[in-house]
């Protein structure tokens, strides 16, 4: 295990924008098991938004600075571009230092692989931000099947679908297959590892991509995936940036009732309007929001379960205090990437 005390784990995040900014920074300042000691931004607006946020933070220009202070740290978090991941990853573990990486893990099943091995000759620990675990409506959906609400449940359709003609405005836009772009490694990777957790091992996969976006050599904008589990239950994933009109998030059918959910989770936009993990209202969904669950004439609101992105960094100081497990196996997140890659392949 990586060098670790029962002080506040003292933190580094790797890059400033989406991912470091909205998700990991604002989860880390709010658990009292962090101490976020540096932000690694080379943007010079993102480097005075974050030491506006979070002054108590050095700020750096680049990896190279922060590995040069490496002995300081006990946890290295990535959220940049998925091409990098790799080699930060692998710089990180050199260094003694555990490691988070923001999905979709790497951008191939070897890159993954030999982090893995890498981390395990180190003994230090790594992990796959796959926060979409916590999302509200997934964790009431896990309930509900763990009380057998819906039956035997023999199908699952998942969607994750925006409407964004004018594209994100970051790298995403136009980053190619060979650099892990693509709608299916950026959304795909939360909608296969949601089904895998809700019904087991995949035995059969299939898929479909296309592009439909401004750039022609960029990878997808639009996928869908079919897998047929182990346990019998076949799960339908839809993912689109350019979904003029959204269909559900989340329908199941069952041999008792079924369950469907519109909307996304409300976490991510509360992260991006500065409302903080302590505030009452944070990852509460509004009642209109609620799924129904039932048969066709007779189906009823479900509450919603709290969202809690803020638990996979609780579970994660646990772990690395030798107190629990690592709240995302790496190892979960290669049979995810291998689907993808698969796909790829093939479509």
């Amino acid at each position: 295990m990586g060098k670790v005390t029962a002080a506040p784990l003292r933190t580094a995040v790797v890059g400033f924008g989406v991912s470091g900014k909205i998700f990991h920074a604002p989860l880390i300042a709010a658990d009292p098991n962090y101490s976020l000691d540096v932000i690694v931004t080379a943007n010079p607006a993102r480097a005075a938004e974050a030491a506006r946020l979070y002054p108590q933070a050095r700020i750096v220009p680049s990896p190279e600075a922060l590995f040069s202070q490496a002995w300081d740290l006990d946890l290295v978090v990535l959220g940049t571009p998925p091409l990098t991941h790799l080699e930060l990853g692998a710089t990180a573990i050199a260094c003694g230092l555990n490691v988070v990486v923001d999905k979709p893990f790497v951008i191939t099943v070897a890159h993954g692989e030999e982090l893995i091995a890498r981390a395990s000759d180190a003994g230090v620990q790594l992990t796959v931000f796959q926060n979409r675990r916590w999302d509200a409506d997934f964790l009431t959906l896990r309930k509900l099947l763990q009380e057998g609400a819906l039956g035997e449940v023999h199908t699952f359709e998942s969607r994750f679908e925006w409407w964004r003609p004018e594209g994100f405005g970051n790298w995403r836009d136009s980053s190619t297959l060979a650099e892990g772009g693509g709608i299916l490694h950026d959304l795909g990777a939360h909608l296969i590892d949601q089904a895998i957790q809700l019904f087991g091992p995949v035995e059969v996969s299939y898929g479909e991509t296309a592009n439909n976006g401004h750039c022609p050599q960029a990878a997808e904008t639009e996928a869908f995936v079919s897998l047929l589990h182990e346990s019998g239950v076949r799960s339908r994933l839809w993912m689109n940036g350019l979904a003029a009109q959204s269909g559900p998030r989340f329908h199941l059918l069952g041999s008792k009732a079924g369950y469907t959910k519109w909307g996304l989770d409300s976490q991510e936009p509360a992260l991006a309007a500065g409302i903080t993990p302590s505030d009452p209202a944070y990852g509460v969904d509004p009642q209109g929001s609620w799924g129904l669950l039932g048969v066709d004439g007779t189906a009823v609101p479900v509450p919603a379960e709290k969202g809690h992105y803020p638990r996979f960094y609780t579970e994660l100081a646990a772990s690395l205090r030798g107190e629990g497990q690592t709240p995302v196996n790496p190892a979960e997140a290669l049979e995810t990437l291998k689907i993808i890659e698969s796909i790829h392949a093939f479509a």
